[in-house]
């Protein structure tokens, strides 16, 4: 199993290139599903999650064809409706695959799904959504059966905000007969760009990025070309390593209109940024200034970057509240910071972090893909030699972070 090593206190500076983000390539691999005719996909980024979602496409029989950074998809011979156990445990996006196939074929079978470690996050809003559109749903033996000759418009209102439910019900929607309503409808940048593809696929859509969504179904849709948004939490995650080791690196890529909430945070603790249409540059000398944030949905503070930004407060002057109102069990990464001299309590949702003057390299597990992340910040800012393991959490979902970390000057690297 595949370890990181990281001796730290070293200054960042230089480029790096942020990838296409992975909560928008997973949702949009599974619109392949919905058109007999190509999509073309650019900016797909290069990770474990993203292999195993088309790796569960391709046994359903989607073609997918791949032109380096393009991506071919073509669902004209599409005939197997079951996404199995074995590919979605590992993966709760492959929950997503659900209305695309009801819409298009009248039928699905797939397995309740897997993933992170970080709490409850039930598809009971998907399944409602799809019953209230006609669909007959059934859950046997750890599967959802659905079955809808052809699902009809209707006005959904979820009980809570949810991004994979609103892409599900919207990819559902979009061949359903009549108008479909989705009420308290998610707002993150990916819900929205999964909406401008299905758009470019002869979609009919009103209320994109809004919590109020209305969907025209119509009888089928063609192919598209699309370019997959900037992954707004890999740079929000690079952000904060400079942050922490101080530096100045640019971004190139980045999407600073997707993360004004972690920007507003960043300058608090007196990092200097600046910033263009795809880049963004970070300054950072001293030591940073703790900040106080609660997480919650966009385009407030991001569930994602709340690992990472406590690890900056761990090293910042001053004491720290973090609230966490998204996942119930999120704070799994606080006692390996502890571990690595971090001083930070939990009452409930709330953690409070009093920051310490230095943290000295130990070795530390990864729990879940973002607690990973914090994981490497500290590590980097850290006295000494930290040792990561259990680091497929962190391929999961950042490509080579260790190989881009390396070219601006941190001492990092892998240990196979």
């Amino acid at each position: 199993m595949d370890k990181l090593l990281i001796r730290g206190g070293h200054r960042l500076a230089g480029e790096i290139e942020i990838a296409g983000a992975k909560n928008a390539a997973l949702p949009i691999l599974c619109a392949g599903l919905l058109s007999a005719e190509t999509v073309k996909l650019s900016n797909v980024p290069r990770l474990q999650d993203v292999a195993t979602m088309q790796k569960l496409l391709r046994q359903m029989g989607l073609a997918i064809e791949d032109k380096g950074n393009v991506l071919e998809l073509c669902g004209r011979a599409v005939d197997k409706l079951e996404a199995p156990y074995e590919l979605v445990k590992t993966m709760r996006a492959s929950i997503l695959v659900l209305g695309p196939l009801l819409a298009r074929f009248g039928e699905a079978k797939v397995s309740l799904p897997g993933g992170c470690a970080i709490g409850s996050r039930p598809v009971d809003q998907h399944i409602k959504g799809l019953q209230a559109m006609g669909a007959e749903i059934q859950i046997e033996a750890g599967y959802i059966h659905a079955k809808a000759k052809r699902l009809k418009g209707a006005r959904i209102v979820t009980d809570m905000i949810t991004v994979t439910g609103t892409e599900n019900l919207m990819m559902a929607a979009v061949l359903a007969d009549g108008v479909t309503v989705l009420e308290n409808a998610a707002r993150e940048p990916e819900v929205t760009d999964l909406a401008n593809l299905l758009v470019a696929m002869g979609a009919q859509i009103e209320g994109i990025g809004s919590d109020r969504v209305t969907v025209t179904g119509v009888p089928a849709l063609h192919g598209a070309t699309h370019r997959v948004i900037a992954d707004r939490i890999e740079t929000g995650t690079f952000l904060c390593a400079v942050a922490a080791t101080g530096g100045d690196v640019i971004l190139k890529g980045a999407r600073a209109d997707l993360l004004d909430a972690v920007l507003d945070k960043l300058r608090e603790t007196g990092a200097v940024l600046t910033s263009g249409d795809d880049w963004i540059r970070i300054q950072m000398s001293g030591r940073p200034k703790s900040v106080s944030f609660r997480t919650t949905e966009y385009p407030g503070f991001p569930t994602d970057m709340q690992a990472q930004l406590m690890a900056l407060n761990a090293i910042a002057e001053g004491s720290s509240r973090v609230s966490e109102t998204i996942f119930e069990n999120r704070f799994m990464h606080v006692q390996e910071l502890n571990r690595l001299g971090a001083s930070i309590e939990i009452d409930s949702h709330t953690a409070v972090i009093h920051g310490v003057g230095k943290l000295v390299g130990a070795p530390v597990m990864a729990t879940d893909l973002r607690a990973s992340a914090s994981l490497v910040i500290a590590g980097l800012a850290a006295e000494g030699e930290t040792l990561i393991d259990r680091i497929y959490h962190l391929d999961r979902g950042y490509d080579r972070m260790e190989v881009k970390l390396s070219a601006v000057g941190a001492d990092i690297q892998r240990i196979r």
